[in-house]
This record gives structure tokens, C-alpha cells and sequence, in this order.
């Protein structure tokens, strides 16, 4: 089905089609007859008190106000992260701020944080049924107009609205689409504002950082995340970078999809042996197939999070990503613990 309506929907505008891959979502969500049932046996993963049925996740950028979260459930996403919310509504950058790459099975996207604030997501988040079937992380950020020296501020309110509703959350200071924001990966900045969330919720928190710093900025943002007590690094968010030739590469934005997979498992491998077991890594970035994801895994990564290929292989993707992930540890007589870093 999704390979006669995939041609369709893109033909549509990226962000037309997305409103109405959201409200198809949302109407799933309200026919739970119709929840996606996945074989998960051995592939269940526990991080700071958190189970997830399998390590595939849903990452953040594509329900940015928790319009879907049932549907996706549905889908049977081992979990699944909403945002990047900041404390007060934003329109975002003017449009077109996002552009699908179909030859590379990339996008361009220089949103701009987007959505309709904590408040309103919290209050969204709050009807949500409990007990979950997976669970559910909030990415939070900084609105684009306050000053890079407020921007605790705003990751703490974010906390303080959101914490109650959220399994997990997360710190972007990654994005390239606020301006400076990627100024507090610098060491001293990131600590503070770490030690500042981290003082307002007992959730566990995690941290997602760039593929674009170096060998030394993936070891200085592992050792801060540790010694602030995060509990894990979400790696990668989009690059500025562009590995590819296309007539829209110079658009300005992040690059993701297959032209980051390469790029995210290096930086995967590299936060898995700098943190020694201390730091859960979740893996993101150009994940189209079962061996996209085995490899994030044998590279270092617990998890899995998807958003690029989803948008191009579609909703049975899920499902796929679990059946070849059992599949791949079978044939080489491996725990899904084991395969873990198997290849650093």
C-alpha cells in the first residue's frame, strides 16, 4: 500500500504531505483494534529504569506538539520522542524550510524549532493513557529569541512543565536551525545546563548531540553527559554538512537520511568507548533497513531511533527494523545485549 501512495503524497509539498501523514496518524490512534502486534522476544531493552519492548524508537521532529502519539504507538514504535518543544510557542522559519533529496533518501529541514509551546503540549501530553505500551520522550530546546545566556531558563521550564508527562527527556542542543545553539555543546555551557535540568526532574535525562564535532568535542559532551548524570546520548541529530551532489544541497538546514548513516555510526562507535559502559547510546541517522540498524547496534548504540526512513519506507518500517533485528541476532547466535558494541 505505502509503495502506490508514497508517489502521491510526494507530489504533495513536505510539509502538506506531513499534516496529512499526521492526521492519518491521529485518526489510527482512536482505532486501537488496529494496534500492530510485533514479535519482540529477546529484544526488550532496560535503561535507568525504563523498559522498551525493542530498541527501534521513533526520533524527535516528527510530532513536535504530541498530536499522534497513540497512532504511533499503534505502529508499534518501541518508543517515541515528541518535540523539540520550547516554553513559548514559535511559528518557526519562514517557509520553504524543508526539502525532500528522493535520489539520496535524504532531507533538508531548517524548521526552527516549531510548535506550540510547553504549556499546550503538557496539557496534550497529560490525557494520554497510562499504562504505556513503550515509552515516551520529551525533546526540549530554547525559544529562537531568547538570549544564548537565558538559554537555561528555558530548558528548565521545559522541564518543569513537561517532566511529570514525560518517561525520558531530552536536551537538544544540537539543531542547526537555531542560531547558536550549538554554542552550548561548548564544555563549561553544556555542564551548567545539564546540572540545571537535572535539578529539576527525577526523569532520566539524555543528551543529543551534533555529527559534525570532532573526535574531542564526542569525548568532551560523553565526558560532561557522565558527570552530570545523564544517562544516555542521542547520536546523531542533522548535519551541515553535505556529502552529496544535488541541486538542493545548498539549501540551508540539516541534512539527514542515508547520507548521515555513515557519518552517526562513527560517532556512535566513538561515544561508546569513550563512555565504557556509562552512557546508553541511542543511535539515529540514514536507518532504511535491518542492516542500517544492526549496525548503529554493533557499533555501540541500545536503541534505534528513526525518522528519515520512516518518511520514505513508510509505516511497515517498524516492523520490518524488529523482524530483521531478531533475524540478524539469530544468525549470529547473539543477545541483543551482546551484539552491542560488537564491532568497536
Amino acid at each position: 500500500m505505502w509503495g502506490l501512495l508514497r508517489p502521491l503524497l510526494f507530489l504533495l509539498g513536505p510539509e502538506l504531505a506531513h499534516h496529512l501523514g499526521m492526521l492519518a496518524l491521529r485518526l489510527l490512534g482512536r482505532l486501537p483494534f488496529l494496534r500492530r502486534r510485533l514479535d519482540t522476544t529477546g529484544l526488550a531493552v532496560e535503561i535507568a529504569g525504563l523498559r522498551f519492548p525493542h530498541p527501534v524508537g521513533l526520533a524527535a521532529g516528527l510530532d513536535k506538539d504530541a498530536v499522534a502519539v497513540r497512532g504511533l504507538w499503534a505502529l508499534g514504535f518501541g518508543a517515541v520522542e515528541i518535540g523539540t518543544v520550547t516554553p513559548r510557542p514559535q511559528p518557526g522559519n519562514p517557509r520553504p524550510r524543508l526539502f525532500r533529496l528522493p535520489a539520496h533518501r535524504a532531507l533538508i529541514n531548517r524548521m526552527g524549532f516549531n510548535n506550540q509551546g510547553a504549556e499546550r503540549v503538557a496539557r496534550r501530553l497529560a490525557r494520554l493513557p497510562r499504562p504505556r505500551p513503550a515509552p515516551l520522550g520529551v525533546n526540549v530546546g530554547k525559544n529562537k529569541d531568547t538570549r544564548l545566556d537565558e538559554s537555561e531558563r528555558d530548558y528548565v521550564a521545559c522541564a518543569d512543565a513537561l517532566g511529570a508527562h514525560a518517561d525520558y527527556l531530552v536536551v537538544n542542543t544540537s539543531s542547526p536551525n537555531t542560531p547558536g545553539l550549538r554554542s552550548l555543546q561548548e564544555p563549561e555551557r553544556l555542564s551548567s545546563l545539564l546540572r540545571s535540568v537535572r535539578a529539576r526532574t527525577e526523569k532520566p535525562v539524555f543528551l543529543k548531540i551534533a555529527p559534525d564535532l570532532d573526535d574531542e568535542g564526542i569525548d568532551a559532551a560523553v565526558d560532561v553527559a557522565i558527570a552530570e548524570g545523564v544517562v544516555g546520548l542521542i547520536a546523531t541529530n542533522t548535519t551541515v554538512e553535505r556529502p552529496i551532489d544535488d541541486p538542493r544541497a545548498g539549501e540551508a538546514g540539516g541534512l539527514s537520511g542515508a547520507p548521515l548513516a555513515a557519518r552517526s555510526t562513527e560517532v556512535i562507535r566513538r561515544a561508546y568507548r569513550r563512555a565504557a559502559g556509562r552512557l546508553a547510546i541511542v543511535g539515529v541517522g540514514g536507518i532504511f533497513t535491518a542492516d542500517d540498524a544492526y549496525a548503529k547496534i554493533r557499533a555501540g548504540a541500545s536503541l534505534i531511533q528513526v525518522y528519515t526512513g520512516f518518511i520514505y519506507e513508510g509505516p511497515s518500517l517498524v516492523a520490518r527494523l524488529v523482524a530483521g533485528l531478531r533475524e540478524r541476532l539469530a544468525r549470529d547466535g547473539l543477545s541483543l545485549g551482546e551484539a552491542v558494541g560488537r564491532d568497536t
